[in-house]
């Protein structure tokens, strides 16, 4: 059809904007569900900062000097979808957005960063963007400290993020930006898109925070935009954002819900689902659209994106050819930054990480600490550190100093007591890409972290959690800090590998493990309590933890066992220590050590028979948590010697003894079943 003439007079500022918003409700409307207030009512910000300081280049999305942007926010999809298609991101066509939301579209109900390129982040569940955000402002404050030199400057990208009220509402928002402000992250903004409306209807219905105050308070730069639609006072609050030194920003702006829609516009009503044919149409006529257009970009809209792709193709252009320069004076940094960017492991670090010898007893978390030094030393993309446990969870590694406001080289990250804002920040590290981030605390506080953990599997990025204090032998704190139900928890969710070392040197290959793991997270599962080590001459290496499961010990080789004895982490040596027992008696059984239900399960199907043999059906698991789960590999004839209650507070050999996790029960378990 023909375009209205009033599109070739119309500015091109408000053509771009009404096509965002026009974009947004026929894809809305196609789908019959998604929403439609917040694209609508931050088109205007969006514009302003896409068009005018976002530096990226749609024609190679991964360029690692490009600025980040993150819509917290995420059920406001459309938003980033619309940019995506008009910029020129060859991932987002207008057919994926005529699929809004439909099966291998492209364009899911909320962003996701594995299935969209472009999409930076994962987002949807609120307040989980902004602490992805600070992750991606500290990952560039470190690449920054890393590589820039007094004459290169090679990385001073921005993490522009959109918040919305329920951002802002949930308490990661708070963890998030508590932590920003400390660390002074001046590279990180935020656009508070303050349109006072949420589902059940006003934000005055629960919702009266001094926001302005919050972030002072928080030592953040706070710029008051009264009206969030206004293009110079944008213009201005951004060009001020960039220019401010050892804070980061928030940009409050009022913007109204929906803006466009006559009927619904600063409504409840506009915040989620369908306008409908008739509030589609007069919103239509009153952008001054024509009513009948369905996904309708002006000829000058797509002119004036091929004009931008010029500019942002030479920012990158000049930029490649900065770096070749610098490549040239500095040829061992720059061989650094490829390997950062492929995370390039080590073939041989394995060989590299220090063994521990038979018979001294020693907790995975302190042998865990002494492999991260050595780790350290060989991957130097690797950063991290603890929810202000560190000497507990022996993550300090001293020789590589602390990430600290203005001393960004330090690889030790300091979470303070904010193990949610931990985990979304490790998360957000493994997006910037060419960073492994960890985290560390106590097991019993994945549940302050969960969600990180699952969008972060969900997204295929790279994040380690080190979890210490594993079991119920924490003992003394009692029930309320030893965990029980969550191994389980972690083990189902997809994606997520979980690893528990059953002694010193399986702690060794767990790390090695866990940064070759490169497509989602892994949690270590680490011990408070000192256990033993293994004479690994009488059984079988460590390095078959790498398996994710492996025979141990047999006490007749070459023969099929009567019964298998199955344990992971600390319980692995009472296994060992009834089988042996059992030994003595002339029976023929097996201790399988199961470290990792992930990596075993990744393994042949003859491979995994030749372990667990589908004619032995006489089966006891071992392992402090509960028994869901294990019905996997004990089958209905076996047995577990597991939890099904909480813990309680005495000394750890009290609880085990309590609980029954001791030699001789589960020699009385093994032969219930003989």
């Amino acid at each position: 059809m023909s375009e209205p003439a009033s599109f070739a007079t119309e500015s091109i500022d408000r053509l771009v904007v009404n096509t965002i918003k026009t974009l947004t409700i026929d894809a809305v409307e196609k789908a019959k569900s998604g929403h439609c207030g917040l694209p609508m009512g931050c088109a205007d910000f969006s514009f302003v900062l896409w068009t005018k300081f976002l530096d990226i280049n749609p024609a190679n999305p991964k360029w690692h000097a490009r600025d980040r942007f993150v819509l917290s926010a995420g059920h406001g999809s459309m938003l980033i979808y619309s940019w995506l298609h008009l910029a020129g991101f060859e991932s987002v066509t207008l057919d994926k957005i005529k699929n809004f939301r439909q099966a291998h579209s492209g364009t899911p109900g909320h962003p996701e960063s594995h299935e969209t390129l472009g999409v930076e982040v994962t987002t949807g569940p609120l307040g989980q963007g902004t602490g992805n955000s600070v992750g991606l402002a500290i990952a560039s404050k470190y690449y920054a400290a890393t590589f820039n030199t007094p004459d290169f400057t090679l990385v001073d990208n921005k993490v522009y993020a959109i918040v919305s009220d329920g951002d802002l509402q949930e308490g990661i928002s708070h963890e998030a930006a508590s932590l920003a402000g400390h660390l002074g992250l001046d590279n990180l903004v935020w656009f508070y898109d303050d349109n006072e409306v949420s589902i059940e209807g006003k934000t005055s219905l629960s919702y009266s925070d001094n926001v302005p105050a919050r972030f002072q308070g928080y030592n953040w730069h706070v710029i008051d935009l009264p009206d969030g639609h206004d293009h110079k006072a944008i213009e201005t609050a951004l060009t001020e954002a960039k220019s401010i030194k050892g804070k980061p920003t928030i940009i409050i702006g009022r913007t109204v819900i929906g803006q466009g829609s006559p009927k619904l516009q600063g409504q409840p009503k506009a915040h989620s689902d369908a306008f409908g044919p008739a509030e589609v149409a007069a919103t239509k006529k009153n952008l001054g659209w024509p009513e009948d257009a369905d996904f309708l970009i002006p000829a000058r809209v797509t002119e004036f994106f091929a004009e931008k792709r010029k500019e942002w193709a030479a920012k990158e252009a000049a930029w490649n050819a900065t770096f070749a320069e610098y490549s040239a004076k500095y040829p061992e940094k720059a061989a650094l930054w490829d390997k950062f960017l492929k995370l390039e492991i080590p073939a041989d670090l394995a060989r590299k990480l220090p063994t521990f010898p038979a018979g001294k007893a020693a907790a995975t978390r302190n042998s865990g600490g002494d492999v991260l030094k050595a780790v350290f030393a060989e991957v130097p993309f690797l950063i991290g550190g603890s929810a202000d446990l560190a000497p507990s969870t022996k993550t300090w590694i001293k020789e590589y100093g602390s990430f600290l406001k203005g001393e960004y080289a330090g690889r030790n990250l300091h979470f303070g007591i904010r193990e949610h804002a931990m985990g979304t920040v490790v998360a957000g590290i493994g997006y910037y890409g060419g960073l492994i981030g960890f985290g560390s605390t106590f097991f019993v506080f994945t549940d302050y972290m969960r969600p990180p953990i699952r969008l972060g599997a969900l997204s295929s990025i790279p994040g380690i959690y080190v979890f210490t204090h594993d079991s119920i032998f924490v003992g003394e704190d009692g029930p309320t800090h030893e965990p029980v139900e969550h191994l389980a928890t972690l083990r189902a969710i997809p994606n997520v590998m979980v690893i528990r070392p059953s002694d010193a040197n399986e702690s060794a290959y767990a790390w090695v493990a866990a940064l070759n793991h490169k497509t989602g997270p892994t949690v270590l599962a680490l011990t408070r309590q000192n256990i033993p080590t293994f004479d690994r001459t009488k059984v079988a290496g460590a390095e078959n933890l790498l398996k994710g499961g492996y025979v141990l010990w047999d006490s007749k080789p070459g023969t099929t066992p009567e019964l298998i004895l199955i344990g992971t982490g600390s319980e692995v040596h009472l296994a060992l220590g009834a089988a042996e027992k059992l030994a003595e008696e002339g029976k023929a059984v097996r201790v399988v050590a199961l470290p990792s239900w992930d990596i075993y399960e990744a393994q042949t199907a003859e491979y995994k028979e030749s372990v667990l043999p589908a004619a032995v059906t006489k089966r006891v698991a071992v392992e402090a948590g509960i028994t869901f789960g294990w019905e996997r590999y004990t089958g209905f004839a076996g047995k577990t010697v597991t939890m099904s209650t909480f813990g309680m507070s005495a000394p750890y050999e009290k609880v085990a003894e309590e609980f029954g996790f001791t030699v001789d029960n589960v020699l009385a378990t093994a032969k219930s079943l003989l």
